[in-house]
């Protein structure tokens, strides 16, 4: 019989509910946002390429790990630039729909192991795509055409049932 090891005190972990909050059982979750349907995407001008990684929502994205964040983006001068973009799906009587997209600057310099990107924008554009908001005005417009390319081709009839105002932010 082997001796346990003292169990190391477990970190709060980010609880996604599953279930919907409004379905009348007034339980556990109750009042509680569901983030089951928003996707990080993140969009490389450099490398012309926009892909769904889901480690973003914990901040472990493939972009992310190893590497110090910083709150001053003139700590990272070199840093190369990739924005996460919080896509939310909704759903309505047509199907399904792109709600909301916002996206967040990303600064990664590799060479130093430092990066830049500020949290509370991260949050309030998580929070405002939920809510159906689009801000990407602030995006190159590369990286604009590769988020607006991915959405389509990721699903035609999503990117069909969305808002004129997304379609005029991320025009072909």
């Amino acid at each position: 019989m082997s001796e346990e090891q003292p169990s190391k005190k477990k970190k709060n972990q980010f609880t996604i509910m599953k279930d919907d909050s409004t379905d009348g059982h007034g339980g556990y979750g109750v009042g509680s946002i569901s983030l089951e349907n928003i996707s990080p995407v993140i969009i490389d001008p450099a490398e012309d390429r926009a892909f769904v990684d889901m480690g973003a929502m914990h901040a472990r994205s493939e972009i992310e790990r190893r590497v110090k964040f910083l709150p001053d983006k003139d700590a990272v001068p070199n840093g190369k630039l990739y924005w996460i973009v919080w896509v939310t799906v909704e759903r309505k009587d047509s199907g399904s729909y792109y709600h909301g997209v916002a996206g967040s600057e990303i600064r990664v310099d590799r060479s130093i192991k430092r990066a830049y990107k500020s949290m509370p924008e991260h949050v309030n554009h998580m929070d405002k795509s939920m809510k159906g908001k689009v801000i990407v005005d602030h995006m190159d417009g590369h990286s604009k055409k590769l988020l607006g390319d991915f959405l389509r081709e990721f699903n035609k009839e999503m990117w069909e049932n969305s808002s004129d105002e997304l379609k005029q932010a991320l025009p072909e």
